[in-house]
């Protein structure tokens, strides 16, 4: 039996750090992350739980010019779309956000589920397929923790169309588009989500998320 590491007060008070300023970053600086960081973040990503530790994640990291200037064009396509649903006030306030930071991270990572992994064969899938999709989500957490203990930001861009991002990254087509993470060094530091200082949208306490029955 292995014994495990002991976690006291200093790793807990560091770790709630970890988690208030893990943050949705937009802003990017253009300095290169290295192929070993990338690499370290990566393998702590794979430690993610998953479903019949069928580890579904599939990560994709985009290096190819053209085909990040398609995903760039996916983007702008869907984010005119999205604002032309807004009206007034709130339309004016949706075209201010910055909502990709894709002309600037240093990193592009398209991450997928294989909706039927060999691995893990199908424990715990029968009655809840959609749970290879949830593993993945877990994995992305797990590397955007990771990457903020590096002082590195993740910015998860959804305002895409997840076939076009399919075809133009040409993946099997048992892999289910999850997120399009942009990793870098953020430009600026904010304990606070950027939506919540651009008014749009105010963090609520935790309280009114939990419910007894």
């Amino acid at each position: 039996m292995t014994h495990p590491p002991q976690f006291d007060d200093v790793f807990r008070h560091g770790l709630a750090d970890l988690l208030a300023w893990r943050r949705d970053v937009r802003r990017f600086r253009r300095d290169p992350v290295s192929p070993e960081i990338l690499d370290a973040l990566l393998r702590l990503a794979c430690l993610a739980p998953s479903v019949g530790n069928s580890q579904p994640w599939r990560f994709v990291t985009v290096d190819d010019a053209a085909r990040r200037t398609q995903i760039v064009e996916n983007f702008k396509a869907c984010n005119l779309r999205a604002g032309a649903l807004y009206k007034g006030e709130e339309a004016e306030r949706y075209a201010m956000l910055k909502l990709a930071g894709l002309e600037e991270a240093p990193v592009h990572i398209a991450v997928f589920a294989e909706d039927a992994p060999v691995e893990g064969k199908g424990l715990g899938r029968q009655t809840m397929p959609q749970t290879t999709l949830y593993s993945t989500v877990g994995a992305i957490h797990t590397l955007w923790l990771a990457a903020r203990a590096h002082h590195i930001g993740l910015g998860w861009v959804s305002i895409l169309d997840p076939e076009a991002v399919t075809e133009t990254l040409s993946v099997p087509e048992t892999w289910h588009f999850v997120g399009y993470l942009c990793l870098g060094y953020p430009v600026e530091e904010h304990v606070d989500p950027e939506l919540d200082r651009a008014g749009w949208q105010k963090s609520l306490p935790h309280s009114a998320f939990v419910f007894e029955r």
